[in-house]
């Protein structure tokens, strides 16, 4: 531990002086990432860039707000679809998910606006049957 500030001296000068001597000392030596630069050093105008670093490097993920998880899952669903081997594949996938959008655009979901409207099965069906 280091030794208490001493009376008349300022702080800045006090915390300038407590790293240079750690320095002299090679106390810094083996950090890791010493000489290197910061990581994400182009998200600076990201105050929360070291949040999100930490987070995935913990490998956790942050829950959506439901109305984004539902248009997230409405584009894995129309992803899907159009990987669907069969018509009445692609049509239960949209149809599924178009139970979803009216169920939320009837009750209403926290987060931002839906903005998402059910998809015209046939439609989708069509740009299958093109593909």
């Amino acid at each position: 531990m280091t030794e208490r500030k001493p009376l008349g001296m300022n702080f800045e000068t006090w915390i300038d002086r407590q790293i240079r001597e750690a320095t002299e000392r090679g106390e810094f030596d083996d950090l890791p990432g010493a000489g290197k630069p910061l990581p994400n050093r182009g998200e600076l105008n990201d105050e929360d860039w070291w949040v999100k670093q930490k987070i995935a490097g913990e490998g956790l993920k942050m829950p959506l707000p439901p109305t984004l998880q539902l248009r997230k899952d409405a584009d894995e669903a129309l992803e899907l679809a159009r990987k669907a081997r069969s018509e009445a594949e692609v049509r239960q996938i949209v149809e599924e998910v178009n139970d979803r959008i009216r169920q939320a655009i009837k009750t209403g979901l926290s987060g931002p606006p839906l903005n998402l409207m059910p998809f015209d099965v046939d439609r989708v069906v069509a740009e299958w049957r093109d593909r």
